[in-house]
């Protein structure tokens, strides 16, 4: 940023510290987001009150900057990848078995599927009612 406001002042740009200073201010934000227009810097220059300031902005010379927002594009991904089975290796592995899915669970499945198999035959007369 030094170098490139050092090129502005070799073209013979004037210095708008202030400018940038009052519009951040004025506008309720960083100098960061604070926009200047670099064809109309003489003009910008002039202004030197934060009621000038407020007519540029107006005028479309200065333009707060939208806010650079927190992007959930790589976790997006990153949750694809995982759902084919990516990343999920003996390293990333943090708690234990029975912490990831509990014995319990996996019992409640196995024995539900058992179950469900078990009523299929009896209604397909496969096994009696005695067996099951």
């Amino acid at each position: 940023n030094a170098e490139y406001m050092g090129y502005l002042r070799s073209k013979g740009m004037p210095n708008l510290r202030l400018q940038k200073r009052l519009a951040a201010s004025v506008l309720k934000c960083g100098q960061k987001r604070v926009w200047l227009d670099p064809n109309e810097a003489s003009e910008i220059a002039l202004a030197n009150s934060r009621k000038n300031i407020r007519k540029l902005f107006k005028d479309g010379l200065i333009i707060k900057r939208h806010i650079h927002l927190h992007s959930r594009s790589r976790v997006r991904r990153m949750k694809e990848a995982k759902r084919k089975g990516r990343h999920t290796g003996m390293g990333k592995r943090e708690g234990t078995i029975n912490a990831r899915i509990s014995y319990k669970v996996l019992w409640m499945r196995r024995i539900r599927i058992l179950r469900r198999l078990l009523r299929k035959y009896r209604e397909l007369k496969k096994i009696d009612k005695h067996l099951y």
